[in-house]
């Protein structure tokens, strides 16, 4: 339990938890939930509050919100932390719940960074969800569809919150001056090009835009009772941005969805700023490397071949070198991606046959194709009539490979980019070929025989 001391105060606490809106009216964004007329805002004017989960990035307001709520309706609020709980402390509060809900009370539980609960934990709650013990409230940065138990999430509303505008950040900040339980019992010259600084720098978080401003006046140049924040100072307290990055979460998803589509489309400079963007943020680049080499094959495959060869060479690279050094390897790959000739046949020839191959999977090999290391097996007639391609004067034959059922089926169909045009051109040479054989053999055998 926590106990105050001498010490404590308004002024000790940080910024940024001395100004968290108390009213609706001064929360910042998500006017797409909070505005007039919208459904979350409706539910809580109206005081009829159902289990949800607060989606989205840090510094958006989703304790904030929580704790708004807990200020405008008529149930006990309890504030829970998936990081500091375990299965024990879920359930002595569930059963505070469940005997407030047999004398007609109603308790809504916050739980903080729901998603670092794991399915045990998630699994606690359910059954007080299900009888209305509980409303919980959750909030996570990480996709619901990915942390939270099935079962539980369809029992909860989702709202997704959003990353706040520059403007929200930068109205927050000007309250921030001069608020009286922020700067305002000071002095503080700040110039409105500074504070629209801090709000690009905060990308869309408002306890960086508010940590950054505290450290700024903090460390102001103070003359006759004022505090003068200029713009050297600023450049100090923003030399480096946090990244907004977790390696196994969505934005790892989101970003090497980003990579790959913006090769895709051919686009070398975004491919070079999402490559910086994971890279910067900590991605391992051995990942990068390996995503860059089944992109090779995937989506430009045979129209240019190198781009195997060279994204091959860019992971060796990587696993010689390592961060920082090879990034500028990375980058070559991405850039020759990026401008390769397109081919996407390998994957959609791989993709068909697959298909058939699982739809068919007792399917037998063709007994012309197979091999016959024993005497039984060549007495059963295992490869009998099998052509060897080299010593034929085309080197070619017209021997079936494919299964009776699905001869003639073609997967592999070249496009004519890059030099794929020329595997184009010796695949069809091969296949006029071969059907000029089959008709040669077919007037040489008798009427009703087949080969």
């Amino acid at each position: 339990m926590y106990q105050s001391t001498l010490f404590d105060g308004q002024q000790t606490r940080p910024l940024a938890s001395r100004m968290r809106p108390e009213e609706l009216d001064e929360f910042a964004g998500q006017q797409h939930l909070l505005g007039p007329g919208k459904v979350l805002r409706q539910m809580i004017d109206q005081d009829r509050v159902t289990s949800m989960i607060f989606w989205g990035p840090p510094g958006v307001g989703k304790t904030t919100l929580a704790r708004i709520i807990a200020r405008r309706t008529k149930a006990e609020f309890i504030d829970f932390s998936a990081v500091t709980s375990g299965i024990k402390e879920i359930k002595a509060v569930m059963q505070t719940a469940e005997d407030s809900r047999r004398f007609g009370g109603k308790t809504i539980l916050f739980v903080d960074e729901i998603h670092r609960f794991n399915k045990a934990q998630q699994d606690a709650f359910l059954p007080y969800v299900e009888r209305g013990s509980i409303i919980l409230i959750g909030a996570t940065t990480e996709n619901p569809s990915f942390e939270i138990n099935s079962a539980l999430l369809s029992r909860c509303k989702v709202f997704v919150l959003q990353a706040l505008t520059a403007e929200d950040l930068e109205g927050l900040l000007r309250r921030a001056v001069t608020d009286p339980r922020g700067f305002g019992s000071e002095k503080v010259n700040i110039a409105p090009e500074l504070l629209h600084a801090i709000a690009v720098f905060a990308n869309g978080d408002a306890r960086t835009a508010l940590n950054t401003l505290e450290m700024a006046v903090l460390n102001g140049r103070r003359e006759n009772g004022e505090v003068t924040v200029e713009k050297e100072l600023l450049e100090q307290c923003t030399s480096k941005k946090s990244l907004l990055y977790d390696k196994n979460g969505e934005e790892h998803y989101n970003l090497i969805s980003a990579l790959h589509k913006s090769m895709r489309n051919s686009d070398p400079d975004a491919a070079v700023y999402w490559l910086a963007r994971m890279l910067e943020a900590g991605e391992d680049p051995l990942y990068v490397a390996r995503r860059l080499i089944r992109f090779a094959s995937e989506d430009v495959g045979m129209a240019d071949s190198r781009a195997l060869e060279i994204t091959v060479a860019a992971y060796q690279a990587c696993h010689f070198l390592g961060m920082p050094e090879c990034s500028v390897h990375l980058t070559h790959a991405v850039v020759y991606l990026s401008l390769a000739p397109r081919s996407n046949s390998l994957y959609v020839a791989y993709e068909e046959a697959k298909k058939d191959a699982l739809a068919q999977l007792a399917e037998p090999v063709p007994l012309v194709i197979r091999n016959a290391p024993t005497k039984l097996m060549a007495q059963l007639h295992y490869g009998e009539g099998y052509q060897y391609a080299h010593d034929a004067p085309e080197r070619l034959t017209d021997m079936q490979c494919l299964p009776d059922s699905l001869e003639g089926k073609r997967y592999y169909r070249p496009t004519d980019q890059g030099s794929e045009a020329r595997a184009a051109a010796r695949l069809q040479a091969i296949r006029d070929w071969k059907e000029q054989r089959r008709r040669a053999l077919a007037k040489k055998q008798p009427s009703g025989e087949k080969k």
